[in-house]
């Protein structure tokens, strides 16, 4: 009788269990970016959002990529005036943002970027309420690929993209938002070109994959299953 009551009690937790993984609504989840977030250099589903995305997915975290808004050449300002505009029709529950490369590629001065950047996680901030809906990404230095050097116009790439990631992780830290450094891992391009796309400068969609190594336990880090509305099944 003991042993049936058991058996009894575990099928209804079960059957509790499959009930609410069916009702769950997954994360919606959108990427913010320029060319290395839509995946320049790699199918689409070989960007590292759709990467992560069908990672955590295999883990059985309901996580949904409704919207990838990387679009190539755009800037800290581009962004502000055609991605954020956006979020407010997608509803995400969850963004990740990766920009900043081609405001340095323009000219654009650090304090510019500085404002920008500033604006960008504030109106974040206000959108989400929660520094764990944000996850933060670095630029990766593209001096090492073969036709990188052909932006630098006189400067110091690796030099001034760090300089622009002091920013990222200053701005970021204050207002309590993780970030994933990819800096160090995208030199690695520079001893192994089949980490680097035809076009010589965008990581191919072998490199895109270890960006996603790196992000994936951060953005497990982040605990978005206390938010309610992620499960593992």
């Amino acid at each position: 009788m003991h042993l049936l009551k058991k058996i009894l009690i575990l099928y209804l937790c079960i059957i509790c269990s499959v009930a609410f993984a069916a009702d769950a609504t997954p994360i919606r989840y959108v990427a913010l970016g320029d060319s290395y977030t839509i995946g320049i250099g790699a199918q689409m589903n070989e960007s590292w959002p759709a990467v992560l995305t069908n990672r955590l997915q295999k883990k059985g975290f309901q996580v949904e990529l409704v919207s990838n808004l990387g679009h190539d050449g755009w800037t800290s300002q581009n962004l502000i005036d055609g991605e954020l505009p956006q979020l407010q029709q997608l509803k995400p529950d969850f963004v990740t943002l990766l920009i900043g490369v081609n405001d340095w590629v323009q000219g654009v001065d650090v304090s510019t970027f500085k404002n920008h950047l500033e604006y960008i996680l504030d109106e974040l901030l206000k959108a989400f309420h929660n520094s764990k809906r944000i996850l933060i990404v670095t630029i990766p230095d593209f001096s090492v690929t073969p036709t990188g050097k052909l932006f630098a116009h006189g400067r110091d790439i690796t030099l001034g993209i760090k300089g622009f990631n002091q920013i990222i992780f200053k701005e970021a830290q204050s207002r309590g938002l993780k970030v994933v450094d990819v800096f160090s891992l995208s030199q690695t391009m520079g001893q192994d070109y089949s980490l680097v796309a035809q076009d010589g400068l965008h990581p191919s969609a072998k490199e895109y994959a270890q960006w996603a190594d790196l992000i994936e336990p951060a953005w497990e880090s982040l605990g978005l299953e206390d938010i309610g509305r992620l499960i593992k099944r």
